[in-house]
């Protein structure tokens, strides 16, 4: 299943209070992403923080979103787990409540086989009618999703494509040579959009586009317009706030990169903290030299 939705797909951040999820600023945020050309909204990713969030609150946070964008955007929902059963039911909800599609991270910490990735996908799949994408970032699951497997999840009907978040560029190649024209590749590591979308990536699933989605909108349709060299020069220009969105671990820098921009993105939830002071400097300065403005 190719061409779901190509171009950029913001990983959003959930800003919190302390009585919960601050939905007032959440609307502006996806105004923000739609001023900015944004494609589509990853909703209850991993930079969503989901994992740290009530049944209620992902319930709350998908109707917002839905009846927020009202069409103007699409919007994709995490939905994945380390139990089927869990994933399939997310996956449902986020079908019946509106949700475009869907993004299944592999199931974590059961370091389950490649056959049980293969049986963990097609389950979900068969559960709804809306695209899914699978998330494959071994950094945090443990699971690695190998070209080979990949290949044969491209043969489901309704699995629209793979986030690769895996860093490895020699297995990304293989993946995309296997999948191509079956399901799209979307780019997973923000540092790598560029390579990704060379070898045909279909769009880019991005924390950077959060606080920059002009920016990175413009690199990504300069690739598509064959405009390589201008593409590098605002890759070239990307990155250092890239690397400024990485600091700490995920989502910790752009919460604290939403807030520099006049956003109330609050704090990240307990275990994860606030961004270190001498970081937080870092990344003041290079979202100073990257000319971007907030609200």
């Amino acid at each position: 299943m190719v061409g779901f939705c190509n171009g950029i797909l913001t990983a959003m951040i959930t800003p919190f209070t302390e009585g919960g999820v601050n939905f007032e600023e959440f609307g502006k945020m996806i105004d923000y992403q739609i001023d900015g050309g944004t494609d589509a909204l990853v909703v209850l990713g991993t930079t969503g923080e989901p994992a740290t969030m009530t049944e209620e609150e992902k319930t709350e946070v998908i109707k917002f979103a839905v009846k927020y964008a009202a069409g103007r955007i699409k919007i994709i929902i995490g939905t994945g787990s380390n139990d089927t059963a869990k994933a399939v039911a997310a996956s449902q909800k986020a079908e019946k409540l509106g949700a475009d599609g869907v993004l299944v991270v592999t199931p974590y910490y059961n370091k389950c086989t490649q056959k049980g990735l293969l049986e963990y996908y097609k389950t979900v799949c068969s559960a709804v009618k809306i695209p899914v994408i699978a998330y494959n970032v071994p950094s945090r699951t443990a699971v690695n999703i190998l070209p080979e497997t990949a290949e044969k999840l491209a043969e489901i009907p309704n699995m629209a494509g793979i986030k690769e978040a895996s860093g490895n560029m020699a297995q990304v190649c293989e993946t995309m040579r296997r999948i191509r024209g079956k399901m799209d590749l979307y780019s997973g590591e923000d540092f790598l959009n560029l390579p990704m979308l060379a070898i045909g990536g279909a769009g880019l699933i991005s924390v950077t586009s959060n606080i920059a989605p002009a920016l990175v909108k413009k690199m990504y349709n300069l690739v598509k317009e064959n405009k390589l060299d201008e593409a590098n020069e605002v890759q070239d220009f990307l990155l250092p706030l890239e690397d400024a969105c990485f600091l700490e671990v995920n989502p910790i820098p752009i919460k604290a990169a939403y807030n520099m921009l006049g956003f109330n993105a609050g704090i990240p939830r307990s275990p994860l903290t606030e961004l270190e002071p001498h970081n937080k400097d870092i990344l003041l300065r290079e979202i100073k030299k990257a000319g971007l403005k907030g609200i």
